[in-house]
């Protein structure tokens, strides 16, 4: 999604208001949008709390300002600067967060990301982005620029299923049709879920959405899955994130206020670190369980 990100970036950055703040991050990607913005793309350096206040400090002043470091460096590094600074202003920062969930394997728990849109989410004014695809690049940030508040955009890496049409962007999308209650994924594990539930029928198969801003409070659940969920009163959440302040969480407390009974409800989140050995992101959603093969089961166990 970066290489795309700094097209779309580049296309915008006509608009002499847009500055560009990076946290020493973005070589052999940022290029093109470093020579197209000149003085106004600034390398801040490792002081991610520095730029996130520098950030604030030019939107109060008018300007469009947009950071960008690798995603447990925006929230967690910077988070006094983000609640202090931007939030309890209501400043327009757009904060770019490479590296969503597991996204840098092997480089250990520092470099993860797994608790990052519950946190950021409590604070006020806060609008959180987790686009699906690469596809999702354009939209997400024409809707994350022109919000009036501050935004948290969770980049990751698309994965589209091979011969498959990412419908057109929106909050909530529906991927598959399905008849045996309903899957929510979150961000880019929508492709994958969606690799694996076009193998089953219909019948044997929740219909399969992806959620791509939130909280779900600002955009509620569209009325064709209101509508599934209280026919089938099954419910899996599949996303990249610990469990508490999550899309699951949220959806149940979303459902129980719209009066929704659920049967059943399968949660497939990230366990953060159970083992002492690290590997690539794959190896790491396989050991939370958010794999194929654990995104088959939760699937079966909807139907069964």
């Amino acid at each position: 999604m970066r290489d795309e990100l700094c097209r779309r970036l580049v296309a915008r950055s006509g608009d002499e208001r847009m500055v560009f703040l990076t946290g020493d991050l973005g070589f052999m990607a940022l290029e093109p949008l470093r020579d197209a913005m000149g003085p106004r793309f600034i390398n801040c350096g490792v002081a991610e709390q520095n730029m996130i206040s520098v950030a604030a400090a030019l939107s109060y002043e008018g300007l469009e300002a947009w950071t960008y470091t690798i995603a447990p460096f925006c929230y967690a590094r910077a988070f006094e600067q983000i609640r202090n600074d931007v939030c309890l202003h209501g400043l327009a920062v757009k904060l770019l967060a490479n590296g969503g969930g597991y996204a840098y394997g092997v480089m250990g728990p520092t470099h993860h990301a797994l608790e990052d849109y519950g946190i950021l989410l409590t604070l006020p004014n806060m609008t959180a982005f987790v686009p699906a695809f690469t596809e999702d690049i354009d939209q997400t940030l024409e809707r994350a620029g022109d919000l009036p508040g501050p935004a948290y955009v969770r980049l990751g890496r698309g994965e589209r299923p091979k011969d498959e049409v990412v419908p057109p962007y929106a909050p909530w999308r529906r991927l598959l049709d399905g008849d045996a209650g309903v899957m929510i994924a979150v961000g880019p594990l929508a492709g994958s879920s969606w690799d694996v539930l076009r193998q089953l029928d219909k019948a044997n198969r929740p219909a399969l959405w992806v959620v791509s801003e939130l909280p779900i409070e600002a955009n509620a659940p569209p009325s064709e899955l209101t509508d599934a969920l209280r026919r089938t009163r099954r419910l899996a959440v599949v996303e990249e994130h610990v469990a508490h302040g999550g899309v699951g969480q949220a959806m149940c407390h979303w459902a129980i206020e719209a009066g929704i009974g659920l049967d059943r409800f399968r949660h497939l989140h990230a366990q953060g670190h159970p083992g002492s050995t690290y590997g690539s992101q794959a190896f790491l959603r396989r050991r939370s369980h958010l794999d194929a093969e654990g995104i088959a089961l939760a699937a079966n166990s909807l139907a069964s």
